[in-house]
């Protein structure tokens, strides 16, 4: 082999191994700039998923808020009927203070009245006594004595007259002394009347004060519990929508990499290699959300629902209708514990004439029956006041 063979040789040598070195060169890069392509395309489908479920998440948390919301607003007539239920109390209320007042006053009055009858029943006594008294010592005398006894005409009228008036006021004693007897007796009757409408009046208030502490106490519950659920989906939803704005951020950044990433690999190997199919952020898979949709339609009230309790209904219809009192007929006609209407009472075999007269067993028969294991729920306003309806 001549030296210019060997340096020929040589040339294709080196030429041949370039080649080769340059291949391996792109293949290795290629590969690895393949990888990176391959853990971004990973990574970028996990973090989409991961938005995909916080989505669902977010729409399912704005549902709820959306009937908590609709809940708060429907709370408004709820809460004009029981204001109104209130007004028509304290109204009844005022009027039985006022009949209370009136009453006391009318006590007082007899009592003075009887203090005064007794006083002139008193001197009446002590009058007709001194008169017995005076006709035992000195007896009257006949008319014959008199004129036998008069000193002319004159003394004879004078004592004539003066026995007539003596017998007349005599007579007055007697009337005074058996009218005062019987003023004295009858208002004593009277002022025993008052006093037992005073007692009554006294128990009218105090059940009228029970039933519209419970009914405040039912709303101001029911408006509380509404309001803290409201508040916790609130907050919930907040925290879900900054962490998906996060995963928004962090999608668009695993994108550029990854954009990034296929542009070295394209000036590696000079190969375009197709784009990986994305996922367009926000976009939601409609059938995650619909039963956290239903969940949240179908939630409840936010007022623990109670158990009887003792009562033939649930104690919060109960709670809202009378406040727990055997209340007085209203101005519809209800009464009682369940205020139930006097045609009502008697179409299910309740006695007498309103359902506050009855006992409590009879009552709560009563209304059991109408109240027929929930299939009579709507005769009570109070039951969609409650959320039982």
């Amino acid at each position: 082999m001549t030296a210019t063979t060997r340096r020929h040789w040589w040339s294709r040598t080196t030429a041949v191994l370039g080649i080769a070195g340059s291949a391996t060169a792109l293949a290795v890069g290629s590969s690895a700039s393949g990888s990176t392509v391959t853990q971004l395309q990973s990574k970028l489908g996990s973090t989409q998923s991961q938005l995909s479920s916080t989505h669902s998440q977010e729409q399912s948390l704005a549902e709820k808020v959306k009937g908590l919301d609709s809940q708060v607003s429907g709370l408004a007539g709820q809460v004009s009927l029981v204001q109104s239920r209130e007004a028509a109390a304290r109204a009844q209320l005022a009027a039985e203070d006022e009949q209370l007042d009136e009453a006391r006053a009318d006590v007082v009055a007899e009592q003075l009245r009887l203090a005064r009858l007794h006083k002139i029943l008193r001197l009446a006594r002590r009058a007709l006594a001194a008169q017995l008294v005076s006709q035992y010592e000195q007896p009257q005398q006949s008319f014959i004595s008199l004129l036998v006894n008069a000193g002319g005409f004159q003394q004879l009228l004078d004592q004539i007259q003066y026995m007539s008036s003596a017998k007349h006021h005599e007579q007055s004693i007697l009337v005074v002394t058996r009218e005062a007897q019987a003023e004295t007796v009858a208002a004593s009757a009277r002022l025993l009347r008052l006093e037992q409408a005073d007692i009554r009046a006294a128990d009218t208030t105090e059940t009228q004060t029970s039933a519209l502490a419970g009914m405040s106490a039912l709303l101001s519950s029911r408006e509380q519990a509404l309001t803290d659920e409201r508040s916790a989906q609130a907050t919930a939803l907040a925290a879900t929508q900054a962490k998906g704005a996060q995963l928004t951020d962090a999608i668009a950044t695993i994108q550029k990499q990854e954009a990034a990433a296929r542009a070295a690999a394209e000036a590696v190997t000079k190969v375009t290699v197709p784009a990986p199919t994305t996922i367009t952020p926000g976009a939601t898979d409609t059938s995650l959300t619909s039963g956290g949709a239903a969940g949240a339609a179908t939630s409840g009230t936010g007022v623990p629902s109670t158990g009887s309790d003792g009562w033939a209904i649930p104690y919060s219809v109960v709670l809202c209708e009378s406040g727990g009192q055997n209340l007085p007929p209203n101005g519809a006609g209800a009464s009682g514990y369940y205020q139930i209407e006097p045609a009502t009472w008697k179409g299910y075999g309740g006695t007498g004439p309103a359902a506050y007269l009855a006992s409590k067993a009879e009552q709560d028969a009563v209304a059991a029956k109408i109240w027929n294991g929930g299939a009579g729920a709507s005769n009570w306003t109070c039951a969609r006041i409650v959320g039982i309806i």
